[in-house]
């Protein structure tokens, strides 16, 4: 299925930040303070600094709420029994009644050092490409131990940048080079990780919620595949500013508060920022 999309609004999009309070690894993770601010207003914050024309906090939790719109936060209210943070996004899209060509970039609530240069590159790369029903970002990878790590997800594209497959194997696969078992990188490697962060077209999130698991999604765990498994395509580029990892234990959560508490992200150089959150 080939998508012709025109949007009727340019580059402009709104920002949708998923929020729940309840996490298995870091309950409460969005309301953890971080330098004298909740979580989730550095992330709003960094979301105010793009270009969007309206950042939104989707919840389902009242302290939520209640703390984002302390901080003068625009907050919509969801139901809490969503499968996925795309359903929640859809359920924004249809409460706000936002027509299918609008742009609607999803930012993960327990990202607090998210540049806003790769929300903006997200949705302006899908505005920019009319058969793309979604558009998201990848980094290349260097190290063999990611590229053979299944908890590191990987992409290849075609010459147009639309996503041919998403796959926590290590492709594409080398085939002279792992012959032997060995897990180097060859000299030509074009391994690329993705990062995940998504810009959606609103006619897709409003298909998305009708569908199933599809099975190459049940296989690998990857939300994803679903889009493609129903003939959408995916933008995928190069971030501009590859995104420091976001907050998922409580050894995340110290990293980030020491970068931010110290000001070391007054330099603008987000590599050292990535391995201090790795650690």
């Amino acid at each position: 299925m080939t998508q012709g999309f025109q949007s009727a609004e340019g580059s402009r999009f709104t920002v949708v930040i998923p929020a729940r309070f309840a996490s298995s690894r870091l309950p409460g993770k969005p309301l953890a303070d971080i330098a004298g601010k909740p979580m989730i207003q550095h992330v709003y914050e960094r979301a105010l600094a793009s270009d969007a024309r309206r950042v939104i906090i989707a919840t389902d939790d009242d302290r939520i709420m209640k703390v984002a719109e302390g901080f003068g936060a625009e907050v919509c209210m969801t139901l809490p029994d969503h499968p996925s943070g795309t359903d929640r996004l859809q359920e924004v899209a249809r409460i706000y009644g936002m027509k299918d060509d609008e742009i609607i970039v999803n930012v993960q609530g327990d990202e607090p050092l998210i540049p806003p240069s790769v929300i903006n590159q997200v949705a302006k790369n899908l505005n920019a490409s009319p058969e793309a029903g979604a558009a998201t970002l990848s980094s290349p990878l260097l190290q063999a131990e990611q590229v053979f790590d299944p908890n590191v997800v990987k992409v290849v594209t075609d010459a147009r940048g639309y996503a041919l497959y998403f796959s926590r194997a290590p492709i594409p696969w080398a085939r002279d080079d792992f012959a032997a078992g060995e897990q180097k990188i060859p000299a030509e490697a074009c391994f690329q990780r993705h990062i995940g962060i998504y810009a959606y077209r609103v006619e897709l999130l409003n298909h998305f919620v009708t569908w199933g698991v599809s099975p190459i999604e049940k296989m690998e765990s990857l939300e994803q595949l679903r889009l493609m498994w129903n003939g959408y395509r995916i933008h995928v580029a190069e971030a501009v500013e590859t995104p420091p990892h976001g907050v998922d234990t409580e050894q995340d959560l110290a990293a980030v508060r020491l970068l931010l508490e110290t000001g070391s992200l007054a330099t603008g150089n987000s590599e050292p920022i990535e391995k201090a959150v790795r650690v």
